[in-house]
């Protein structure tokens, strides 16, 4: 037998590097296909979610349903897409990582299949509800998988992985849309992800962990929890969707869910605080890294968003475009991403750059981009709006990484699971709150400005009445009947304070992002801490 060295007094005790859990394989490529498989099956969940959203007014007309009715649809679907994010670790920490993926991920797939026959709107907003808690399932685990199986050295670029859903996917939504409908069917509207649902469940099924099950967590599970807090959720998501159509708080509906969802929701975080396994851990909020994280990562991703909704809003209002016509604008922002994220993720990957400074960088690149935008008049065209997407190509990815990297890298391996859930939910409520502000302050400024300048055409009217009415003249030829000729010159004229009315609301969405974005740029280059991209262990490291 070999003798084992004697260890000299004082001398600092040596130890091994700890070793991995038996589920967790050494890295190499079947872990690396796992992962893709997980990213895979993410971006499913987000175009079923997006290019639904989008395509919705085509779906209406196929399925015959009305304005008000499609909105429910929309809005059942977020609702429960939101909740389940909050929940989701508590169950794959349960039923493993590797079935509860697999068995989502089918589930969402399958539910596709009956929806474009769905006998009416009630029996397609159930079947939506439930597709909508499958796809909000997916998105805390890939945070998990790409934070647990990646090594600690490409653990960043999982980050970037990651945020890909949050830049790449909804900024692809559109373009998709429109070639599902316009070349192959609006049924494929809704089927379109059952191929690639089933490519990412081949992947995971091969290469994701057969990580083992734990029964026994059902003896403290957080019951109550999941009975007031999936209906606080549900109902606050609804309210944010639903309160401009219903005006707000003149409405008994929003009021009810305002009032007992955010009593249940009151309720639902104290039981979080106190309860021996919850699911998310509200002592996170007192680190400054992760209140600075979370609200970045809210204002971020609803910034985003109101951003790709004003070139489509008023390309499709003003210019009549199509989402076919439309795509190209969203396309600017989406393929670039492939190469940006990996950029970007590499770039912070090194421990000389501050990852609060490339936030900060990408603040200014967004405030930018909302610059340009107020140039917006009713002369514009697509291609106008080319440089302020090319802008938001940098700021996004800048912003996303960086806000991601503060809330996990801060945190142990046993914080994954809470923190997870906590991300993810508010990621989908930050779509949201863009849909809520982006309709409401959409809709009063431009009945300010309408109401502004009709008010000044009718006190200058009598002014300019010597040099005629040029809409009058021009459609004077096209009939002989005055009368007629009356109805659609102030036809004409209405269209004309629409579009003016839309543009200047725009114009002052633009000019409030400028400010938000440079708030976001100073709160985040003082209020957290620098974090560093992990490294491995050496194995030769001294206690301490």
């Amino acid at each position: 037998m070999s003798a084992v060295p004697a260890q000299g007094v004082g001398e600092p005790i040596i130890h091994a590097a700890p070793p991995r859990p038996s589920y967790i394989p050494p890295f190499g490529l079947r872990t690396v296909v796992g992962c893709l498989g997980m990213l895979l099956a993410v971006h499913v969940a987000g175009f079923n979610e997006h290019v639904t959203e989008i395509g919705l007014s085509d779906i209406r007309g196929a399925m015959h349903i009305g304005h008000d009715e499609g909105t429910w649809v929309i809005a059942i679907y977020e609702a429960f897409n939101i909740a389940a994010m909050a929940f989701t670790p508590w169950f794959y920490m349960t039923f493993s990582i590797y079935r509860f993926s697999i068995f989502m991920t089918a589930a969402l797939a399958l539910l596709s299949i009956p929806a474009p026959f769905m006998p009416d709107v009630t029996s397609l907003c159930i079947l939506r509800a439930f597709q909508g808690l499958t796809a909000g399932c997916l998105p805390p685990v890939l945070m998990t998988v790409m934070l647990k199986y990646l090594p600690p050295e490409i653990r960043v670029f999982g980050i970037g992985g990651y945020a890909m859903s949050a830049t790449f996917g909804p900024n692809l939504g559109l373009p998709l849309e429109a070639f599902w409908f316009e070349r192959v069917g609006w049924h494929w509207l809704y089927w379109e992800i059952i191929p690639t649902a089933a490519l990412a469940i081949a992947m995971m099924a091969y290469g994701l962990p057969k990580d083992p099950m734990h029964f026994e967590r059902f003896e403290k599970f957080n019951w109550l929890g999941v009975l007031v807090g999936l209906p606080a959720i549900c109902s606050l998501v609804i309210v944010l969707y639903q309160g401009d159509r219903l005006d707000w708080f003149r409405s008994p509906v929003i009021t009810d869910l305002t009032f007992w969802g955010g009593a249940a929701f009151i309720v639902f975080v104290i039981n979080e605080a106190f309860h021996p396994s919850p699911y998310f851990r509200i002592q996170y909020w007192r680190s400054r890294n992760i209140q600075a994280a979370l609200l970045s990562l809210v204002g971020i991703l609803a910034i985003c968003a109101i951003m790709g909704d004003i070139p489509a809003t008023y390309l499709s209002v003003v210019r009549g475009y199509r989402p076919i016509q439309t795509a190209p604008v969203s396309l600017v922002v989406a393929l670039p991403q492939l190469i940006m994220l990996p950029l970007i993720a590499a770039f912070c990957n090194s421990r000389k750059v501050d990852c609060r400074f490339v936030l900060a960088a990408g603040m200014l690149c967004l405030a930018a981009s909302a610059w340009l935008g107020t140039w917006l008049t009713v002369d514009w065209v697509r291609d106008n709006f080319y440089p302020l997407q090319i802008l938001q190509v940098f700021g996004q990815p800048m912003t996303v990484i960086p806000t991601l990297m503060l809330a996990t890298l801060a945190m142990g391996p046993a914080d994954g699971p809470f923190i997870s859930g906590m991300v993810n939910m508010l990621k989908g409520l930050a779509n949201a709150v863009a849909y809520a502000l982006f309709a409401a302050f959409t809709r009063r400024r431009e009945q300010y400005h309408s109401t502004m300048l009709l008010d000044h055409h009718g006190t200058h009217g009598l002014a300019l009445q010597g040099m005629g009415n040029p809409i009058t003249q021009q459609l004077s030829v096209t009939s002989p009947d005055s009368a007629h000729v009356a109805r659609n010159s102030l036809q004409v004229f209405h269209t004309y304070m629409h579009e003016q009315a839309l543009v200047l609301a725009l114009n002052d969405i633009y000019y409030v992002l400028i400010w938000v974005c440079l708030g976001y740029a100073c709160m985040n280059l003082i209020l957290p801490r620098r974090v560093y991209p992990p490294r491995a262990p050496s194995p030769n490291t001294p206690a301490r």
